[in-house]
């Protein structure tokens, strides 16, 4: 018996060991990474950001995860262990602050627009008017209940007074790179981000020909806000992004992909 208890104890203490062996490799291995939560819309341009970023701190590497706000936040608020934000626009990091998710105010970023985009030959000059047309039978938009860009989607369309002629019409896209997929794919029009057509896998396509801003009287300017996450508190490699993102550095950048910045 006192064998078989020695061993036990012996055992335990080995895989307590163990254990404790793996938490610190692994904390070794994700030391110098962060984790952060970006919305769709920057996905066009995030590689570039973290190139310029690497070439600034290259012991800092930078994992993102990409999705609409709406859900990036509602992971954030279950726990999910992303240490900065970048959303589509403010409500939802100043959500995040307001319950204490996030440790800084939210601050912009970066301002972005809508464009209308077709693989067909149409004439975009009409603007919102085009949408009503019978060659127009599908239309993509970020859904506006998880996506910003949706919302100021559907703003420019019931300002334009054309909501109940083409309701019928949507294709809600879950994000805004699902829309522009849809938009390119599946539907004759699509209102997107104007930033995913500076992307270079989107370069066939031609400002006049293939896409148009969409008025900007007709919704409200997107501004984009970031913010410092709880789990990112003290993190000085996060500090050092956070500062990154607000610098001359990072707005040439989104100015290439045609946002307008602070």
């Amino acid at each position: 018996m006192n064998i078989a208890l020695n061993s036990t104890i012996s055992f335990n203490r080995t895989m307590k060991k163990t254990l404790i062996f793996l938490t610190l490799m692994l904390s070794s291995l994700n030391a110098g990474t962060i984790t952060i939560a970006v919305a769709a819309n920057v996905s066009y341009a995030i590689d570039d950001l973290k190139k310029e970023f690497h070439k600034q701190h290259p012991e800092i590497k930078v994992k993102v995860i990409l999705g609409s706000s709406g859900k990036l936040t509602a992971q954030i608020k279950h726990g999910a262990p992303y240490l900065l934000f970048m959303s589509a626009n403010m409500r939802y990091p100043q959500a995040l602050y307001k319950n204490s998710d996030a440790i800084t105010k939210p601050v912009v970023y970066a301002q972005g627009a809508l464009a209308y985009l077709s693989v067909k030959k149409l004439d975009l000059s009409q603007g919102m008017q085009l949408l009503t047309s019978k060659k127009i039978s599908r239309i993509a938009i970020a859904n506006p209940k998880t996506a910003p860009y949706g919302i100021a989607a559907m703003q420019a369309i019931k300002n334009a007074n054309i909501y109940e002629d083409i309701k019928k019409k949507f294709i809600y896209g879950e994000s805004i790179s699902q829309t522009v997929s849809y938009t390119v794919t599946a539907t004759d029009i699509g209102l997107i981000a104007k930033s995913s057509l500076f992307s270079p896998k989107m370069s066939r396509f031609k400002k006049g020909i293939n896409w148009m801003d969409v008025e900007a009287e007709l919704y409200t300017p997107i501004n984009q806000g970031i913010v410092i996450l709880k789990e990112g508190k003290n993190n000085t490699e996060v500090q050092a992004f956070y500062d990154f993102i607000l610098s001359k550095s990072a707005k040439k950048i989104f100015k290439d992909f045609g946002y307008t910045t602070p």
